[in-house]
């Protein structure tokens, strides 16, 4: 099994949910309004200065659903810039 964990601007929320369903997945958790520094995205703060919030999102998954899911993430990077969203595959060890 796999975690799929994406970091997106909070303005693309919509097409990242999206992009879950085309992969059918039906399973996440949301964690929005959060902040961070990135290499090709820059500062999101939330403030006056460094404007922006972040959300993330993590799906665990099988390892085919993991692939699948981080083909549409690509896809959606080509489409709206590689500042707007990332997506980390990490192992998912144990499901209880």
């Amino acid at each position: 099994m796999k975690m799929v964990m994406i970091c997106y601007n909070e303005a693309i929320d919509a097409e990242v949910m999206e992009a879950l369903r085309v992969c059918s997945l039906k399973n996440y958790t949301k964690v929005i309004g959060v902040f961070g520094s990135g290499e090709t995205s820059g500062i999101h703060l939330g403030n006056d200065i460094w404007p922006g919030k972040n959300n993330v999102l993590y799906v665990a998954c099988e390892d085919k659903d993991g692939a699948r899911l981080l083909a549409c993430v690509k896809e959606l990077r080509k489409q709206i810039g590689k500042e707007g969203v990332k997506a980390f595959v990490l192992p998912l060890e144990d499901l209880s």
